[in-house]
């Protein structure tokens, strides 16, 4: 079968190799999976670059999140289990773990689901308590994680800001439904959030940038608010300053999906259970701005690595080059 694969860290576009590799075996409580569709993450980057906290063995296929099919048919959404990740033909993941894909949402959306969902999910309404009413922040709104915690803070009720970087990720914001959109590179943030809520600020902020997003965050967010902090695109881990946080009362929350998967695996199936709802009654979409062929995979993942894309990119092994989604 056909496999991107990494045998030297570096950047994407350099480290990844497309490969005719041995299809991989699964081992005890594995399921080999057909892959129908590989949603593209930011973490598939940071693996590349020897950069993220899972650091799988040399030689690796990257791929974190995928729609699958099984040997009865079913089709499933799953993590498959590195080194043997989602770009390639075929993938294995821990049985126990496989997600029903939602019936709503086609081969692409359904691989976009997973892990920027869940994040949003957990991060909105198990770290934050969002309530319908209050106002939600979302930095970098048009891109992956961003948009899912755009469309989750519209359903749950909330008056959404979104911040992006550039007039064409302004459109895709506001497509998305934010109420307010701040170009940040256009526009003075904590100015432009500070009008919009006439001084209050946001209720919730939703931070997978990190560097001077959090900064600006801490700036704007409401009295008892709550800044969740999801990542660190920017590649700048902020130092919060705790008395900052005592004097305006608010609270900063950490979110590292993956540990429920150990921790409370439980409530990652009830989380998904309310995200096929969502799904099925239109309230939550995965963007998808391009479906790419396998062997365009690695150019793919570079441009999610340097932050020029929006939604998700979603690699489809079964389109040839130059075949439209």
């Amino acid at each position: 079968m056909q496999a991107w694969q990494v045998h030297q860290t570096g950047e994407p576009a350099e480290a990844m190799r497309l490969q005719e590799v041995d299809r991989p075996t699964p081992g005890a409580g594995q399921v080999l999976l057909k892959v129908r569709a590989a949603n593209i993450n930011f973490p598939d980057a940071l693996m590349c670059r020897g950069q993220y906290q899972v650091r799988p063995p040399l030689p690796f296929t990257p791929g974190v999140e995928i729609c699958g099919e099984t040997e009865d048919g079913r089709r499933v959404i799953a993590n498959p289990a590195l080194p043997h990740g989602g770009f390639a033909e075929y993938a294995i993941a821990d049985a126990a773990a496989l997600l029903p894909a939602p019936d709503a949402l086609d081969d692409a959306e359904a691989a976009a689901l997973h892990i920027g969902y869940q994040t949003g999910w957990f991060g909105l309404h198990r770290r934050a308590r969002l309530e319908a009413g209050e106002t939600l922040l979302v930095h970098a709104a048009a891109g992956g994680v961003g948009s899912a915690a755009v469309q989750l803070g519209k359903a749950a009720g909330a008056t959404v800001i979104g911040v992006v970087g550039g007039a064409d990720k302004a459109a895709v914001a506001r497509e998305l439904g934010c109420d307010v959109v701040i170009d940040r590179r256009a526009e003075d943030v904590i100015g432009a959030v500070k009008e919009a809520t006439g001084g209050r600020g946001a209720d919730v902020i939703y931070d997978p940038v990190g560097g001077e997003a959090f900064t600006q965050s801490t700036k704007v967010v409401a009295f008892e608010g709550r800044i969740v902090v999801v990542g660190f695109a920017s590649g700048s881990i902020p130092s919060p300053a705790l008395n900052h946080a005592l004097v305006k009362n608010y609270a900063i929350l950490g979110l590292h999906w993956g540990l429920y998967n150990t921790k409370n695996p439980k409530l990652v199936l009830h989380c998904h259970e309310r995200l096929t709802e969502l799904a099925a009654r239109g309230a939550i979409k995965p963007l998808v701005s391009e479906r790419v062929p396998l062997s365009e995979a690695g150019a793919a993942v570079q441009r999610v690595a340097d932050g020029v894309t929006t939604g998700r990119i979603a690699v489809v092994p079964a389109l040839q080059n130059g075949a439209a989604a």
